[in-house]
């Protein structure tokens, strides 16, 4: 049987599909489930001394980023201050960090965040300035020309879902880290449970063609089963027996056998997983008794599990939900106490398990909020501040560039809504990078890549990952 590397299987396939007539099966990002399976075949094979994980903290509503990196220097200050009015966090209450690639001004976190300080100066995590969804660098004349803006910009819906799917210019039903788990999940001994973990509901950036979210709970060992289907009686294993004859469909179509191996749904994976949690070894760090930290002890259940589950690779997925603040502003504190608590958890149990280094978090959000005050809270807005977190982070830094925060200003498209100048494609590039995904099967992941970097060996696309 002939052997093709990927490039030459997409070139046979290209033709093939060509006499076909069904070129067009190649054109869209959502019919990419041969391609990434060809690339899949060509991935490198990790085992389970180099696992790796990305925690995804998805901040739902649109994070107030500015209020949560802030400039402290005086006259940078004095223009948030004054742009800011009512949403404005005192000078004297901003814990200040130190960015060691950072001279000619300063800064501070928001006053809830003391554990992400004494991560952020001890190395441990950064920050990304003004990122964004981007179809292309923007400036302000191009933003006013309407030209390759992304689609629903200012919108909760459609942001979200361009955030997950780095496809700005059109509405997709795949994410990144589903389309990248389409290449790297056979690395994983077991394809019994999905690569992609999602926490308490689905979402759209573990979707691939080939590879789903599998969705668990926030409590006792997180698996969802079937009511009743992990007892052993004569009708439970009648109603497991039946479910699998439903689910057992032999694809005779060679274009379905792409599909056919999806390691969603498999036999008895709940069964599977709960077995695997309950055998765990146990994680002594206490969790904050919240949603996202109920969430996050969760993941940390999941990493102690990993040998029992024998997976290399994995992402997690965890909504903290809140961050709408159009009104009630004080409600963003709250959100970023939690945040806090729960990240310190995160970190502290990833230490006691000895995987600082071997997994990263990593933050979304709809979009940054615009910088004026409606009176009650913030508006939307577009570009914003993104956090990562791990001992594989180079830390203590703030990557990009961190805007003026005067009204008017060169980045400013009304109100205080910032341009970004950092897209989601850098960002998430990186860390696919560092995740164990190849330079070449960037632009199947990151379709918009390169408008904004050129691949290459030697470094990421920002350089925050070592």
């Amino acid at each position: 049987m002939a052997t093709y590397n990927r490039r030459e299987f997409l070139d046979t396939l290209s033709k093939g599909c060509a006499s076909m007539g069904v070129t067009s099966l190649l054109s869209g990002i959502t019919n990419m489930g041969l391609l990434n399976a060809a690339a899949a075949a060509n991935a490198p094979v990790y085992n389970q001394n180099d696992y790796k994980a990305l925690i995804c903290i998805y901040m739902r509503g649109g994070n107030d980023s500015f209020n949560m990196l802030v400039p402290r220097g005086i006259s940078e200050y004095t223009q948030y201050a004054n742009t800011r009015s009512g949403l404005a966090i005192q000078q004297a209450e901003l814990l200040p960090i130190n960015p060691s690639n950072v001279t000619d001004r300063l800064f501070g976190l928001h006053p809830e965040l003391p554990d992400i300080q004494n991560l952020f100066e001890n190395g441990n995590a950064a920050f990304i300035a003004n990122i964004g969804t981007l179809i292309r660098p923007t400036t302000l004349t191009t933003y006013n020309d309407r030209e390759y803006l992304p689609i629903g910009l200012y919108s909760h819906n459609d942001q979200e879902m361009l955030w997950q799917t780095c496809v700005p210019q059109s509405r997709v039903q795949l994410g990144w880290g589903g389309r990248m788990a389409d290449i790297l999940h056979a690395n994983n001994a077991n394809q019994n449970i999905s690569m992609n973990i999602a926490l308490d509901g689905i979402n759209t950036f573990q979707r691939g063609n080939i590879v789903d979210g599998y969705t668990i709970e926030s409590a006792d060992t997180g698996s969802v089963v079937i009511n009743g289907s992990d007892q052993n009686n004569f009708y439970e294993n009648l109603k497991r027996q039946s479910l699998d004859n439903l689910l057992d469909v032999n694809y005779q179509n060679i274009l379905k056998q792409a599909y056919s191996g999806a390691v969603v749904g498999a036999k008895n994976n709940s069964l599977e997983f709960s077995a695997a949690i309950t055998n765990a070894p146990a994680i002594n760090t206490v969790f904050p008794n919240t949603d996202i930290g109920k969430r996050l002890q969760m993941v940390a259940k999941t990493i102690s599990a990993r040998d029992n589950l024998n997976v290399s690779r994995q992402t997690f997925f965890a909504a903290q939900e809140g961050f709408d603040n159009h009104r009630a502003y004080g409600d963003h504190s709250t959100r970023m106490t939690e945040f806090n608590d729960a990240v310190k958890a995160m970190y502290d149990a990833l230490v006691e398990m000895g995987m600082e280094n071997q997994v990263t978090i990593f933050t979304m959000s709809d979009f940054g909020r615009k910088l004026v005050f409606n009176g009650q809270g913030s508006d939307h807005g577009w570009g914003g501040n993104a956090t990562i977190i791990g001992g594989a982070v180079d830390g203590q830094k703030i990557y990009g560039e961190y805007p003026e925060l005067y009204l008017g200003n060169s980045l400013d498209t009304g109100g205080g809504r910032i341009i970004p100048t950092t897209s989601c494609d850098e960002y998430f590039a990186e860390l696919a990078l560092w995740f164990g995904a190849a330079t070449s099967d960037l632009d199947q992941i990151f379709p918009n890549i390169n408008n904004f970097w050129t691949p290459t060996a030697d470094n990421g696309p920002i350089g925050f990952m070592v």
